[in-house]
């Protein structure tokens, strides 16, 4: 459960780092709005562009899924994500313990060959009975009419694989890095999985 690991996160910080404590966004408003944090304890912000400073990155041929490299998290991440018009062939595929803590296995991004919009693909580790939590959390949440959400159930390993439109989801812009739209992404992930176990 979320609730648990956050709580679980916020009192690690708080042992290490006492009242100089800083936690991420999502996980700090969540720790506030559930009234997890004792005390008159002030926790800071941490900055997200750390979030994803130790994932495990790699390119990769959406043709054939050959590997083409794995990428330094810090240097990939400042570039912008027009990297991927300039190399249409490519997608990224990202592992993070920070997609873990919200029971996303994996995310990856590429532009669509056909539409030329930034597509992201996850991997969600929760049960079928949800689909109707899920589709309508995204409904809400890409905005225009040619968004485009693919949710399907993987019966054989359990997970929902979802394919959306990252063009239409609120906070895009062309202009913003790649580690900008994978913390837009995880924003938007950690929503959903709130939502579902509300």
């Amino acid at each position: 459960m979320l609730k648990d690991k956050i709580q679980s996160y916020v009192q690690a910080e708080i042992s290490s780092n006492g009242d100089s404590s800083v936690v991420f966004k999502e996980e700090l408003d969540y720790a506030k709005e559930h009234m997890l944090i004792e005390g008159d304890l002030n926790l800071q912000e941490k900055d997200g562009q750390l979030r994803f400073s130790d994932a495990y990155i790699e390119r990769g041929d959406k043709a054939t899924d050959e590997f083409l490299g794995e990428e330094s998290s810090a240097s990939f991440l400042n570039q912008p994500i027009t990297y991927f018009k300039q190399h249409m062939n490519e997608f990224m595929y990202v592992e993070s313990e920070w997609f873990e803590f919200i029971d996303v296995e994996s995310v990856s991004f590429e532009v669509d060959d056909l539409f030329k919009t930034y597509d992201v693909l996850i991997g969600l580790k929760k049960q079928k009975k949800h689909e109707k939590t899920i589709k309508s959390y995204f409904e809400q949440r890409l905005h225009g009419e040619d968004a485009r959400l693919s949710p399907m159930f993987n019966q054989k390993d359990g997970i929902w694989e979802i394919n959306f439109t990252f063009n239409h989801v609120e906070g895009f812009q062309e202009e913003m890095s790649i580690g900008e739209a994978y913390q837009l992404i995880y924003q938007l992930l950690f929503g959903l999985v709130h939502t579902i176990e509300s």
